[in-house]
């Protein structure tokens, strides 16, 4: 792998961000029609490979339901609003309206509020009720805490979703147990998802844990500041070819056992959809695109459960406006040529014009490194 030097005492390999690649045409075509978008995980089949992320700004039960109806999942933040108040109405109204100097500190007493079983339960009946496939997400500090009370609320998809997660988790509460995924996983009766990761070996643990599907990506959406607090980023398309090799390499290793690789940061636009894709990732996790939707919480507004950490918060709420319906973002028809509505037509013709019917097919295609 090449490395260049940074300076004489450091090395560093290239990497590449989704704005810095391009998909190349093939020499075959075909129609629009002719190709599918279908993606599946463990006995659950979707007419789309889009995730909507657990943020409380672009996934409500409501909002999770439409989703799925239009063929996606939308993943519901158990660490959220939904879970602290009856009715989080009020505080989503509030959020929309703080002045910018106000946010952050408001967003930390807001969140405060603890987490209630009874809750979790009812939102999770909630989106039952409305007939698509459930899904819902906790942070890694909380999933062994509240796990129990997800999988008997009847989940289908539990996803445990930090800035990053790692196959054992050490904790400085010497009386706390640490979360160990393998063993947490294999006691479950529901598939998991697990992630953030962004390197092969990362990621790699996590599969050999028994996940379901692994999250690529590390403070890479809009509404992140991680690069600016930590210092810690690494571009998607570079990460997310790595994790692809590391499936490679578990698919040998277990015997035949697929994980499922699913690109959650830097997917902005619709032209990120299938770049993502064309790096290995099976479906994409979006946040941005669906907060510009007409029914999405936040009201126009953006910002995931990482802006109101009490000590050291890593996100603020970025104001994205309002483009179109939930139909219209992912389904069209579009009325705007900049990306931001009907990203799935947007992924199939882009596996149209260059040839490719279905998702695993595509994840072959050409591609070449287009930035300065």
């Amino acid at each position: 792998m090449t490395e260049i030097e940074i300076g004489r005492s450091k090395r560093a390999r290239p990497t590449y961000s989704l704005d810095d690649i391009a998909i190349v045409p093939s020499r075959r075509t075909r129609d629009p029609e002719l190709v599918s978008v279908a993606w599946r995980i463990d006995a659950y089949t979707f007419d789309t490979p889009v995730l909507a992320a657990p943020m409380d700004s672009v996934v409500s039960p409501q909002t999770a339901i439409e989703i799925g109806r239009l063929g996606g999942l939308g993943v519901l933040d158990l660490d959220g609003l939904w879970t602290r108040y009856d009715d989080p109405q009020p505080m989503l109204d509030e959020i929309a309206s703080l002045p910018a100097k106000d946010v952050t500190p408001r967003l930390q007493q807001i969140y405060a509020e603890p987490i209630r079983e009874e809750l979790i339960k009812q939102r999770i009946a909630e989106i039952r009720a409305g007939g698509v496939t459930v899904a819902a997400a906790l942070s890694p500090a909380r999933t062994a805490q509240y796990a129990k009370a997800v999988v008997d609320a009847g989940v289908d998809l539990f996803v445990i979703r930090g800035t990053t997660v790692s196959a054992e988790h050490v904790s400085a509460d010497q009386g706390r147990e640490p979360l160990n995924l393998k063993q947490f996983i294999y006691e479950l009766d529901v598939p998991v998802v697990v992630g953030g990761c962004a390197t092969y070996q990362g990621a790699l643990h996590l599969m050999r844990t028994g996940a379901a599907g692994v999250l690529v990506g590390f403070g890479g959406g809009a509404a992140h500041t991680t690069r600016d607090v930590l210092g810690v980023r690494v571009p998607m398309a570079s990460a997310i070819a790595d994790v692809a090799a590391a499936r490679r390499d578990y698919l040998d290793e277990s015997g035949g056992r697929y994980v499922h690789v699913i690109a959650d940061g830097g997917v902005g636009r619709s032209g990120d959809l299938p770049k993502a894709i064309a790096c290995g990732a099976d479906a994409v996790m979006v946040g941005s695109p669906l907060a510009r939707a007409a029914e999405a919480p936040g009201q126009g507004y953006h910002w995931g459960i990482e802006a109101t950490h009490p000590e050291l918060p890593r996100g603020e709420r970025v104001h994205l406006g309002t483009v179109g319906s939930l139909q219209q973002i992912l389904h069209g028809p579009s009325s705007s040529p900049d990306g931001t509505m009907n990203l799935v037509g947007a992924l199939r013709r882009a596996m149209a014009t260059t040839g490719y019917s279905d998702l695993k097919e595509f994840q072959r295609i050409e591609i070449v490194v287009s930035g300065s």
